[in-house]
């Protein structure tokens, strides 16, 4: 019937329409546009976030390859307040760490911890877990290491995991302990990426390890059992006859 309707009864209808419909329409299209805007703001938020962190790191870098290790831990400080989240914050809290394991422990077990709590990367954070467990055995906290190296599912990293817990069984003396971390060390997902060979040279090193097996050495043959092997027996030697009186 639309068909036979005249121009002004199309018109009409089409005003109706738009009365009823119209503020959906833009309220739909505002949407949109907002959606969009918010869209491209967030991502240049986040471009914005990695520049800042990517310059901040870059300084702690400098500053700690120089020895300024004052300016590297403030520098850090200000990547830790604005960029908790961030991985470039994560990577100074390892770099710096790994300076302080020995002249600042107790430092280097906040960054390791820290990262190991706050990283989206589980990799990175497995890695902050490992290191952070050395550093807590070092300072005579082996407890804690190994509850700390208690992982439900550990993948990849098993053998690492082992072959720390078994460095920490040894420090306490437990051999048996240790001896059989180092073994699972061997087997367990992640093996191959170990030295083989220094795990083998701490196993072997473990209190009363089994000596490597020697070649046996050639048995003496046994006369008793076999007198044919046995070398000839000289004969008897007889007096000379004594000479006969006036010879």
């Amino acid at each position: 019937m639309d068909d036979y309707l005249s121009d002004k009864e199309q018109v009409e209808r089409l005003r109706q329409w738009w009365r009823e419909n119209g503020w959906f329409l833009i309220g739909g299209v505002a949407l949109g546009a907002l959606a969009i805007f918010g869209y491209k703001q967030y991502f240049a938020y986040i471009d914005r976030q990695g520049e800042g962190a990517s310059a901040l790191y870059e300084l702690v870098k400098q500053e700690s390859d120089a020895g300024d290790t004052a300016d590297a831990e403030a520098r850090f400080a200000d990547l830790r307040n604005q960029f908790p989240k961030h991985a470039y914050t994560h990577q100074a809290a390892l770099l710096l760490a790994s300076n302080e394991v020995v002249t600042a422990p107790d430092a280097a077990a906040d960054k390791l911890k820290f990262t190991m709590e706050n990283s989206d990367d589980p990799e990175l954070a497995m890695v902050a877990r490992l290191r952070l467990a050395r550093v807590l055995a070092y300072r005579d906290r082996a407890p804690e290491a190994l509850t700390l190296l208690s992982v439900a599912e550990p993948g990849q990293f098993a053998g690492r995991i082992a072959e720390i817990k078994g460095d920490i069984h040894a420090g306490l003396g437990e051999t048996d302990a240790a001896r059989t971390a180092y073994l699972e060390a061997m087997v367990a997902p992640g093996a191959e990426l170990l030295d083989r060979g220094f795990l083998q040279m701490k196993l072997s090193d473990l209190p009363g390890a089994a000596p490597a097996p020697t070649a046996p050495a050639a048995a003496a043959p046994d006369v008793a059992a076999d007198p044919a092997a046995a070398p000839e027996a000289a004969p008897p030697q007889t007096a000379p006859a004594k000479p006969a009186e006036g010879a």
